[in-house]
């Protein structure tokens, strides 16, 4: 019997748009593989928020190894693996932001993006991505609904920030399809028919 065809597909998107949420309900219905966001405790976190400038570096190639383990580890995997987040906004956005903040400085994220290039390389390029977008309203709402503590100081300059990079990643993305779904108005969990109609758009690939 001939084993069935990997393929990979990334949810990307801000904080708060429903990333987890869509991946659970695809891996639910379709019975594709979910990979969520990164599990294991980070060994650096308590440092960072006490010291970004001296913890920052040590934080994102920490953040770099851990998702470069998930991305080996889709391949592994026969049948659909459908992603929360990928290496690809870990670099574009969120180092790219420390940067910009200068928490990163340049001689450090000069290296990483070495390390983030050599690596992205040697990894084939995902089937297809799936950009969920939202206003910062919407995402505060999404926020403020979930509780989850570490995101409750959460500032709507901070989300905008990321939608920023996000909407320069999106735009200059060219490794696979890139399908882009705006939520504001998008009820996942209680509207059935809004719920169908977006898994069939995106098992079409």
């Amino acid at each position: 019997m001939q084993a069935a065809r990997n393929r990979h597909i990334i949810i990307a998107g801000n904080i708060g748009v429903g990333k987890s949420t869509l991946v659970g309900m695809l891996a639910e219905q379709l019975g594709w593989t979910p990979i969520y966001e990164l599990e294991q405790s980070h060994p650096y976190l308590d440092e960072f928020y006490a010291d970004p400038q001296r913890w920052g570096f040590h934080s994102q190639i920490w953040f770099l190894t851990r998702r470069f383990t998930q991305h080996q580890q889709v391949r592994a995997i026969p049948g659909t693996v459908v992603q929360d987040r990928s290496i690809y906004e870990d670099a574009a956005v969120f180092a790219a932001g420390l940067h910009a903040q200068h928490i990163l400085s340049d001689r450090d994220y000069a290296i990483y993006r070495q390390l983030y290039t050599a690596i992205v390389h040697e990894l084939p390029p995902p089937e297809l991505v799936v950009y969920l977008r939202a206003s910062i309203p919407v995402l505060l709402q999404r926020i403020a609904a979930r509780a989850r503590p570490a995101e409750q100081h959460i500032r709507p300059e901070y989300l905008h920030s990321l939608e920023q990079r996000y909407e320069a990643w999106v735009g200059a993305w060219s490794l696979c399809p890139l399908l882009t779904i705006d939520t504001d108005n998008l009820d996942l969990i209680n509207d059935e028919v809004a719920r169908q109609a977006l898994i069939r758009r995106i098992a079409a690939g």
